[in-house]
Formats: C-alpha cells, sequence, structure tokens
C-alpha cells in the first residue's frame, strides 16, 4: 500500500438531487494524497455522480461542501483552480476528432497553463511513450482503437499534471480485448503516487490497486474498506449480495 498523505479531497454533506430525485443523500468522505479509491456498486447508486461532484461537472445541493487541496469547489473564479488540478477521464474518450493525438494532448496545457509550443509537444510525447503508444501521435482519434483511444484520453489528463485523476467507469465503452491494455496503464499509473478515485466494474482491479474500496448503493456510501475488508469480509448485507451477484459466487 502506498505511503498516504495528508487530506487532498473533503466530502461533506454532498446531496445531489434532479427535481424530486435525490441522487446522493448525504456523502461524507475524505480521501489522502497518494490514495487509489476505487468505487463500486450497481449501476444507478451514484457513483459517477459523486466523481462529476467533484468538479462541479455536476451542481451539487447548498450546504453541500467539496474542498480539493483546501480549494472550496463552487462556482466562480476559483473553479477553474480545481479543473486545473483535477484531471478526468470519462467513458466516452471525448477527444477532438479534428486534431491529431498529438494535438488533443497539448491543447490544454498551452492554453490553460500557458505552456510553449515546443515544451508541451515534449511533454505529450513522453505521455504518449508512457502509456504505450508513442507511435500514434500523427493519427487522429478516428484512425484508432477504443483501447488507444482511451489511453490518449489519460495521457491527456496527465499533462495537465493534475494533483487527483478521477476515472468515470474508464473501460465501460470498450470491447472486452481493449480493456487490459487500459487497466494495465492504470496499474502503472496507481504505482506513481498519483490519487485516483476510480468508479469500475473491474472487481480484479479494485481488488489489486485500491488502496481503499467503496461500495455504494441507492446514493448512500454503504461500506468502505481495504479490497481485503471488502472483497473477503464485508460487513454489510448489501455488499455481500452485490458482490455475489457480480463475482458468481
Amino acid at each position: 500500500m502506498a505511503k498516504l498523505g495528508s487530506t487532498l479531497i473533503s466530502i461533506r454533506g454532498l446531496v445531489k438531487s434532479y427535481g424530486d430525485f435525490t441522487v446522493l443523500h448525504g456523502i461524507e468522505l475524505d480521501i489522502a494524497e497518494g490514495e487509489v479509491v476505487c468505487v463500486i456498486g450497481p449501476s444507478g447508486s451514484g457513483k459517477s455522480t459523486l466523481i462529476r461532484c467533484i468538479n462541479h461537472l455536476e451542481a451539487f445541493s447548498p450546504g453541500s461542501t467539496i474542498t480539493v487541496d483546501g480549494v472550496q469547489v463552487r462556482p466562480g473564479p476559483t473553479l477553474a483552480k480545481v479543473r486545473s488540478e483535477v484531471g478526468m477521464v470519462f467513458q466516452s474518450f471525448n477527444l477532438f476528432p479534428h486534431m491529431t493525438v498529438l494535438r488533443n494532448i497539448m491543447l490544454a496545457p498551452m492554453r490553460v497553463r500557458k505552456t510553449s509550443a515546443v515544451e508541451a509537444e515534449r511533454k505529450a510525447r513522453e505521455l504518449l511513450a508512457r502509456v504505450g503508444i508513442s507511435e500514434q501521435a500523427e493519427k487522429y482519434p478516428g484512425q484508432l482503437s477504443g483501447g488507444q483511444q482511451q489511453r490518449v484520453a489519460i495521457a491527456r489528463a496527465l499533462a495537465m499534471e493534475p494533483k487527483v485523476l478521477l476515472f468515470d467507469e474508464p473501460t465501460s465503452a470498450l470491447d472486452p480485448e481493449m480493456v487490459g491494455e487500459v487497466l494495465d496503464v492504470m496499474r502503472k499509473l496507481a504505482g506513481t503516487g498519483v490519487t485516483m478515485v476510480v468508479v469500475t466494474h473491474e472487481m480484479g482491479f479494485a481488488r489489486q490497486v485500491a488502496d481503499r474500496v467503496i461500495f455504494m448503493d441507492g446514493g448512500r456510501l454503504v461500506e468502505a474498506g481495504t479490497p481485503e475488508q471488502i472483497f473477503d469480509n464485508p460487513k454489510e448485507d448489501r455488499t455481500r449480495g452485490f458482490l455475489r451477484a457480480v463475482l458468481n459466487h
């Protein structure tokens, strides 16, 4: 297990509603610097909404507070600062189809961090090597497989040198044979000490890589613990039922 630092993300009383329907019911959660947290649970349990609230892709109810590295997440001038520290990798790769792979990765550092084109390109090529697709730099996203596109998306998130990386079911849109290549990149990342919050259906990955596993159901944080605690000795009946269903035993 990685040596963890001080609290990087603090979530207090997080409520998110759509009209009369409440998606998140008062979530309380702290995530430490360097921690890898995997969030598991059935579809519709609020997992993706939870991580989308962290960088305010979803607005949340008044009275809820989220802070990232001491900065409160709220609309206004500080939100750009939070988002520059938080990298996000989505289910659908969200790459710009009219730009080469290289330009996709260079764009945000040049626009947001005012990095020079020369430095942005150097960093982009370094990151493409890190995710194992150096040779794809001059291609367009549409020329790549889904697994390759997702690796570009990870490199693009890393280009901003974020304090935390959020992954929203990064393998769920991939063909089964491409899942492994993306999980391999994420495993290597987890070993570098970067803070990661991963919403995933990949139980083997969660067991192997997470410092902590969180089980959500019905918009509530039902149980949290080490992978051993959650997978081998869950306390809650609902956790046991879910794992029995997904692990087929």
